[in-house]
């Protein structure tokens, strides 16, 4: 798993069927990727949940959130509608895990429960693998973004 100080690796990754994110394209904000295993699982939709309830904490940081799994974008659209998501679920889809694979969260077919804080430069200042079947919450989230702010 990527830690802090690597350089976190680009990609491009549907967001819906009709449009892609590009890591690279965000530089000058801070970004959270949250790698979990699947739309629809409980502790998935808690997680996720949580994280839009906490959005406007994490722009106050210059943060932009996006979630990562290996479901596909039609799987992800329907999520985040069900779930009243406001921020956009990345499609590792094809070739599958290939993202998760690159920053060391893929393992048996599906993307870890994993979180990466990067900074406006593309570095990542703090990650953290969560025991799949817990929700690891917000506040490390929030006190990598505030050590972001510090500095």
């Amino acid at each position: 798993m990527l830690q802090k100080g690597d350089k976190a690796p680009d990609f491009t990754l549907s967001a819906t069927p009709e449009r892609t994110v590009t890591l690279s394209n965000l530089r000058g904000k801070n970004v959270i990727l949250a790698f979990y295993p699947a739309d629809w699982s409980p502790v998935c939709s808690d997680q996720m949940t949580l994280y839009n309830e906490m959005s406007r904490y994490f722009e106050k940081y210059n943060a932009e959130l996006l979630g990562i799994s290996v479901d596909g974008a039609w799987c992800h659209k329907t999520f985040a509608k069900a779930r009243q998501l406001n921020f956009d679920l990345l499609s590792d889809f094809e070739p599958k895990g290939a993202v998760s694979e690159r920053y060391g969260v893929y393992e048996k077919g599906i993307s870890q429960r994993a979180l990466f804080v990067i900074d406006a430069n593309g570095i990542i200042q703090w990650s953290y693998l969560s025991p799949i079947g817990e929700n690891p919450g917000a506040d490390g989230i929030l006190n990598a973004l505030e050590n972001l702010k510090s500095n």
